[in-house]
């Protein structure tokens, strides 16, 4: 018998001739966040993936995979021979380790692949859990709501488990393009840029800072929400630019009211500009309809209008408290919660726009030189890239304008 970790995908195995594309993408993420964790192998077995390690070292790995976009469950397993004894041996060891303690219900599940051996499903199922009622007198059988399933997997070889984890499903990171996300320092934008990742998008980040009327510590706490996020996602980089001359630019020749609108609709044109040089396909925002001034239907409209590519808004129709259950899930509530002002809230005007009209937007604008404002704050942006080391350790970040 042999302890290992068993992974389980999900929706990958459902995309037919492009399955092996998928599945590529899994293990490659899955190989990606294991850098820096001993393990003696891996191999894949009718459908799922198996990892050889030390059992010191499951929970880091099992932590770790379960980072990993496309992923249904992660297991501890025993892998064991197709013959009843061994078995049994294999499910009683199982047992005793985490159910021997008090009174449980379970129910046992068995899937033949190999459909040369001996018994059954049902016949396996029944015979097993025979032995554990004769063995296991706390256990009793309940096969509508069993407090534990012990699960039994005849393939090349046996593999039981009783024990295993939910991941985070979705599509493995790369299967689905790369997109650019606007990462505020807010609690929204970090989800939705986890929830396209969650649908196996590639993410890089731009965010928009106006130092020095902010501080150089909220454009650390966007970093510092990339990092969490790239945890997930793997490496990244973030465009840092600096709009605080267009914000002064809006000021001194604009009806304040608009400022919101018209700051965002820089953002798009810049972004789209960054995404047509490094071949982006899409952007991605953390706005929720109606939560802001510059998430009506009407300045959602005239937003778009700025963009040549897809904005993506993945948590539109999502209410505030389903947002933060996510944040917290991930892991970036707290860091997103810090009191560092970001360059909209220092901006926003008391009075904004709810309901703008395009045309008075544009007419706005006529009064700005757009494309020398534009072309400053990218020619002065900063790169920030987030790379993890091979050991996993740490995070590095380097820093240096666009070339």
């Amino acid at each position: 018998m042999e302890w290992m970790i068993a992974v389980s995908f999900g929706e990958i195995f459902l995309k037919g001739k492009n399955r092996h594309v998928f599945y590529k993408a899994a293990i490659n993420n899955i190989k990606r966040n294991l850098r820096g964790i001993d393990y003696q192998g891996m191999y894949s077995e009718s459908s799922k993936l198996y990892i050889q390690a030390d059992r010191k070292d499951f929970e880091k790995i099992k932590d770790n995979v379960l980072k990993v976009f496309g992923i249904s469950y992660v297991a501890y397993v025993i892998k064991t021979n197709k013959n009843i004894e061994d078995i049994y041996a294999a499910c009683k060891e199982d047992l005793s380790e985490y159910f021997s303690d008090k009174n449980y219900t379970f129910k046992v599940e068995s899937k033949r692949t190999d459909k040369s051996f001996k018994y059954k499903s049902p016949e396996l199922s029944a015979k097993i859990g025979g032995f554990i009622l004769r063995d296991f007198p706390n256990l009793s059988v309940d096969v509508h709501n069993p407090n534990f399933r012990v699960f039994i997997d005849v393939k090349d070889n046996v593999y039981i488990y009783s024990k295993r984890f939910k991941g985070l499903g979705g599509l493995p990171i790369g299967s689905s393009g790369h997109g650019l996300l606007l990462l505020s320092g807010g609690i929204d934008s970090p989800v939705a840029g986890f929830m396209v990742a969650k649908r196996g998008m590639k993410l890089d980040c731009i965010h928009f800072h106006s130092y020095p009327f902010t501080s150089k510590r909220a454009l650390q706490k966007a970093v510092d929400l990339a990092e969490i996020m790239s945890s997930y996602t793997g490496k990244m980089k973030i465009y840092s630019v600096n709009l605080a001359d267009i914000y002064k630019a809006i000021n001194q020749n604009c009806d304040r009211r608009e400022t919101t609108i018209l700051s965002r609709r820089f953002m798009m044109r810049i972004a789209n500009k960054i995404a047509e040089t490094n071949s982006y396909q899409a952007l991605i925002t953390g706005e929720s309809l109606g939560q802001v001034a510059s998430q009506t239907i009407e300045s959602v409209s005239v937003i778009n209008d700025s963009s040549e590519i897809p904005i993506l808004r993945p948590l539109i129709a999502m209410d505030k408290k389903d947002i933060i259950d996510i944040s917290h899930k991930m892991g970036s509530y707290e860091k997103s919660i810090e009191p560092y002002d970001d360059c909209c809230s220092i901006f926003a005007p008391d009075n904004p726009v709810t309901k703008p009209k395009l045309k008075y937007i544009k007419m706005s604008e006529e009064k700005l030189d757009i494309e020398a404002l534009e072309t400053d704050a990218i020619n002065n942006m900063e790169i920030i890239e987030i790379a993890w080391q091979s050991d996993n350790s740490k995070v590095i970040y380097m820093s240096r304008p666009l070339s």
